[in-house]
């Protein structure tokens, strides 16, 4: 019986910091850039998009292929840089324990 305690306070705390690494992963802000940094979009570590940023050299008409082409990258590199950062906060949480193939924990 205390081992089935000691399980439930342990799954208790586990919750508990993946609901605050959540919280943090919202307020986390992660910047791509693209081009030189001519282009740059900023997502949180949830990898919604926050903000974009373009140079103004680059708002030409004939330009706007290059554009949409920046800032797909951009945002690529973002949401990359978001993935590693969420792998590395589950981590912390996890102590380095690997779930089992195909499960993942809800984001």
């Amino acid at each position: 019986m205390q081992n089935l305690g000691k399980m439930l306070k342990q799954a208790q705390q586990f919750q508990e910091r993946m609901a605050q690494m959540q919280t943090e992963l919202a307020e986390m802000e992660i910047v791509g850039r693209s081009g030189g940094g001519m282009c740059q979009v900023t997502l949180n570590g949830k990898g919604e998009a926050k903000k974009v940023l373009i140079d103004p050299a680059l708002v030409k008409p004939e330009d706007a292929e290059v554009l949409e082409d920046l800032i797909v990258a951009a945002i690529n590199d973002a949401r990359g840089k978001a993935d590693e950062a969420m792998k590395e906060k589950m981590q912390e949480i996890t102590g380095g324990l690997q779930l089992p193939p195909g499960m993942q924990l809800p984001f």
